[in-house]
């Protein structure tokens, strides 16, 4: 038997529709497009342990020379981890000064 939610567990955020299921919260996609270059899609999930995260699906037209294509791939995953390590830093809490 599947449990339906009720509004009141949904966040502020959140979707409120059939994106939220599987005992997690789905907010509406934030989309860049950049026709014939790229998209991205932007989602705030809420899983079922409470926990927040992004999730972020891209996108990338490559150019159609193999080893330029690679040198993209090369630079795409390298942004990606300095962005994933950027969001870990800022998502630490600060230490206390000392009073």
């Amino acid at each position: 038997m599947t449990r339906r939610r009720t509004d009141d567990q949904h966040t502020e955020w959140c979707a409120r529709d059939h994106r939220c299921n599987l005992a997690e919260h789905r907010s509406p996609e934030i989309v860049v497009d950049l026709p014939g270059h790229g998209r991205a899609v932007l989602t705030r999930v809420r899983g079922a342990n409470g926990r927040d995260h992004a999730e972020i699906r891209l996108r990338v037209a490559l150019v159609d020379i193999e080893p330029a294509a690679r040198r993209q791939l090369r630079g795409l995953l390298t942004d990606v981890c300095d962005m994933v390590t950027r969001a870990a830093v800022a998502g630490r809490p600060r230490p206390r000064k000392a009073a």
